[in-house]
């Protein structure tokens, strides 16, 4: 499995392959042969592969649901909904700010000093942009619409939504990880019945159906 060993340790890392991530892994991932060679490595560590429906992204998941297991995904769980609202929210403001008539998606890019300039301009986005700057997922100190944005892009790159190809550009990448996340967001709401809406603006709650 040698050949598999950046890719294994990507997965089993937590990390979320997409062809915006590492798209020579996300290659090799298309195969089916590969994939089950793959899987069958990691049987005996209770793990599988797994994407989302569409097949954008893919990830580890547990093969096997034991105690240990459910109370690691519980815990795990909680920390998914605290994040979830500023993440539906950011979209919200991603899309009244482009004028992104849909929800984003991987491979869609970013500008950041556009975004900062639209905003600076209308007082309704300065004030969605500081109320999503102060919550708890991206704890933005910055005043300026300039500081909580890169505050807001620092986080989400760091947490694996976006890519930054350049470091000295404004320039991001939306990685597969965002597809993840709509499809968490739908099922917590069809299947577990939490309803995450009550705070989002109605605009946003297309992002649920």
């Amino acid at each position: 499995m040698m050949q598999y060993s950046h890719l294994l340790e990507q997965l089993l890392a937590g990390g979320f392959i997409c062809e915006v991530t590492d798209s020579h892994a996300f290659a090799r991932l298309q195969d089916a042969e590969q994939r089950t060679a793959i899987d069958e490595y990691l049987r005996p560590l209770n793990r599988r592969l797994a994407s989302n429906p569409e097949g954008s992204v893919w990830f580890l998941a547990w093969r096997e649901l034991t105690q240990p297991v459910r109370d690691q995904l519980a815990q795990q769980f909680k920390e998914t909904l605290d994040s979830l609202i500023p993440m539906l929210k950011l979209l919200q403001l991603t899309q009244e700010t482009m004028g992104h008539e849909n929800v984003l998606t991987a491979n869609d890019i970013l500008n950041r000093h556009d975004m900062a300039a639209r905003i600076e301009n209308n007082p309704s986005l300065r004030e969605q942009l500081q109320a999503l700057a102060q919550t708890r997922f991206f704890q933005s100190q910055s005043e300026d619409v300039t500081g909580q944005l890169k505050q807001v892009f620092d986080r989400l790159r760091n947490h694996g939504y976006l890519h930054q190809p350049h470091k000295d550009r404004h320039h991001y990448i939306v990685t597969g990880k965002i597809d993840y996340l709509i499809d968490l967001t739908r099922f917590i709401r069809e299947e577990e019945n939490i309803y995450i809406d009550d705070e989002l603006p109605p605009s946003q709650e297309g992002l649920l159906e």
